[in-house]
């Protein structure tokens, strides 16, 4: 397969971006400002005094508000949220890849080599739960078994694909190397999967780019600052 050409992917990357600002970046800024409310954070009262000392030094209201703050709007959530929006992404971004298999997310001839490959995308090297992997296991062999049944195009193991989005080789969790060490499973990360889906090396870097650009879509200026305050003064009450 050639690489993508220059208007697909515009496309894309532009289909990427508003995406990116509409799933995530948005919704992300809506709930930072419902931080100003107390009622929103289960607080330890053993422990957040320690915390905004350990942050900030005092234990103030602003900063036990930093305290709180900072890791519920920079932490795991806008991380899980991203993760719950890949078959979305697959759908809208995608979806000149789409497969016609159910259960699987994606069809691409891969750019290395030339095979047609059946892939299920997931978001990051981390994942892929323990529990999971026996059942991703189970489906790629039903599908295979149902490839044959229905004597369609018969399809190859090693052409079914875990893809995932984001990292590198030296962050899949151990459950992606089971899938690959164990199971025989192809594991494609980050930017291999991005070169062999589309055959443009610069793609994964571009990618991240148009996600970044998203931010300018939202207008999140002293946003934490002004959420902060707000928070330390019902905190002070």
């Amino acid at each position: 397969m050639a690489a993508i050409s220059k208007k697909e992917k515009e496309e894309i990357l532009k289909k990427a971006t508003k995406v990116f600002a509409d799933k995530i970046a948005f919704p992300h800024k809506a709930n930072i400002e419902k931080c100003c409310d107390p009622n929103e954070f289960s607080i330890n009262p053993f422990l957040q005094g320690y915390l905004a000392k350990l942050l900030c030094g005092d234990t103030s209201p602003r900063s036990i508000a930093m305290s709180l703050i900072y890791p519920r709007v920079l932490g795991t959530s806008i991380t899980t949220t991203f993760g719950n929006q890949i078959q979305y992404f697959c759908s809208e971004v995608l979806h000149g890849f789409g497969s016609r298999i159910p259960g699987l997310d994606l069809e691409f001839s891969d750019s290395v080599d030339k095979r047609r490959k059946y892939c299920q995308l997931k978001a990051g090297p981390n994942t892929l739960n323990k529990d999971d992997v026996e059942p991703m296991v189970a489906k790629f062999k039903s599908i295979i078994n149902i490839g044959r049944t229905n004597k369609s195009t018969p399809l190859a193991f090693k052409d079914l694909v875990v893809a995932i989005a984001y990292g590198t080789e030296d962050q899949l969790n151990q459950n992606f190397r089971a899938l690959r060490e164990k199971h025989n499973l192809t594991v494609l990360v980050g930017f291999d999967f991005w070169y062999r889906l589309t055959g443009d090396k610069n793609f994964y870097k571009d990618l991240t780019l148009a996600f970044a650009r998203a931010a300018e879509e939202v207008d999140t200026e002293g946003l934490i600052r002004k959420t902060v305050d707000a928070l330390a003064k019902r905190l002070a009450k």
